[in-house]
């Protein structure tokens, strides 16, 4: 397993509080996510595929709130 604190993270543009995710691409492609806070807490890490499907879902508006 590739070594995630190496990883280049990235927050989102508007994350202004602190309180955001971060993201970073593994060499083999997949996608690593984690909580800002606790960078040591671990990471999920997901397929191309699943990003993508992530992706589409959060640009359809999937998640948003009801």
């Amino acid at each position: 397993m590739v070594e995630l604190l190496k990883l280049l993270w990235h927050k989102a543009g508007g994350c202004e509080s602190g309180a955001c995710v971060e993201v970073a691409r593994v060499p083999d492609g997949r996608v690593a996510v984690r909580d800002s806070k606790n960078p040591l807490g671990g990471a999920l890490v997901f397929t191309p595929q699943q990003w993508d499907e992530f992706l589409a879902g959060a640009a359809r508006g999937e998640f948003d709130p009801s």
